[in-house]
């Protein structure tokens, strides 16, 4: 007679993450942060969950928590930009954004997809259809106003993400941003400081380029506090790359108006506009001073080295990871607004 042979009782089970949660007395959703190293939970919390990991020696299986979670385990950035004429380049702003990104998608246990798009494709339908991502990050847009019904739709179906981008009133969706009108007022007022009033600004000012625009009225609010303002005659529409800044300086010197000062509204469009001064035999800082906004790596070696006002890439990069998790994982976000700071340099003379 054939006997049922019943499994030992002493086989060892698996450990789960529910049973480093009994053991070190935390809900299962604070052992999930810790395991993917997010830095939402305090540092007593983490160092108890760990040592129940080691003591209970827990392996992590990926494939089994994406299929519990119905998550992929993945965010998306979408890049916006306008090609080069040799499609190679990248404004080197978001080049400094895109590692930090990376390193804190890393942290939190996330792969990262990084696709380019052009504006007017339909990647709001694509990535909410075929769940690529758990969320999409969100860089560039070219005109705001075009932009802002794409975002409008992302909302309505539901999808997590989050741009780097102003922080607007009424925006659809979040925003991690710079405080760009402060920015803009920093540079105004380091100008106005060295005797500069008549100060040309390259760069869009209107709601369709609202980062420039708060940029632009930052400087003018600057220099209404002397009895002063910008001028019509001295703003020039331009894009943020090299190119635009060399053909908008160019505008500014053909329409004839007095300037002895640019703010450029990046430092792209600033390296152009001196390469455009120097070919009118116009030197900066001494006939000229030019101050940029971003501080990218390029800016420092310039000739002269270029003034200019510091984002903080490496912070706005954790931000956007960390405010997308917190949709992913269903937790409460807001927009957030980094702060700016001005870094003198040899181009406005001080």
């Amino acid at each position: 007679m054939s006997q049922l042979q019943l499994p030992s009782r002493s086989k060892k089970t698996k450990t789960t993450s529910f049973d480093i949660a009994h053991k070190a007395g935390v809900s299962q959703a604070t052992v999930s942060r810790v395991l993917r190293g997010s830095p939402l939970v305090n540092a007593e919390t983490r160092q108890r969950v760990e040592a129940a990991v080691r003591e209970l020696n827990y392996k992590v299986d990926r494939h089994a928590s994406s299929l519990r979670t119905q998550r992929s385990g993945t965010l998306a950035l979408l890049l916006f930009e306008d090609p080069t004429p040799d499609e190679s380049h990248i404004n080197p702003f978001f080049l400094s954004m895109l590692g930090s990104i990376t390193r804190a998608c890393a942290r939190e246990g996330q792969d990262l997809l990084i696709s380019f798009q052009q504006l007017s494709d339909d990647w709001h339908a694509d990535y909410e259809d075929s769940m690529k991502a758990d969320g999409l990050i969100l860089l560039g847009y070219g005109d705001y106003l075009a932009y802002q019904g794409k975002l409008e739709k992302l909302v309505a179906q539901g999808t997590r993400f989050v741009r780097w981008g102003a922080v607007l009133p009424d925006q659809p969706g979040l925003s991690i941003g710079c405080d760009n009108f402060n920015g803009g007022r920093l540079a105004g007022e380091h100008l106005v400081g060295l005797g500069r009033r008549r100060i040309a600004f390259l760069g869009g000012a209107s709601s369709h380029s609202p980062e420039f625009f708060d940029r632009f009225r930052g400087c003018d609010a600057a220099l209404r506090e002397v009895g002063g303002a910008m001028e019509a005659i001295l703003q020039v529409d331009a894009e943020s790359s090299e190119e635009d800044g060399y053909a908008a300086a160019g505008e500014l010197l053909a329409r004839g108006g007095a300037f002895d000062a640019v703010f450029a509204a990046s430092d792209l469009i600033a390296l152009g506009a001196m390469r455009a001064l120097a070919d009118a035999d116009l030197r900066v800082p001494e006939d000229i001073a030019v101050v940029g906004f971003d501080d990218i790596p390029m800016a420092r070696f310039a000739t002269p080295p270029l003034t200019t006002v510091f984002q903080d890439t490496k912070r706005a990069g954790e931000l956007l990871v960390e405010t997308l998790m917190r949709q992913v994982m269903g937790e409460t976000t807001q927009s957030i607004t980094l702060p700016a700071s001005l870094v003198v340099r040899k181009s406005s003379g001080a």
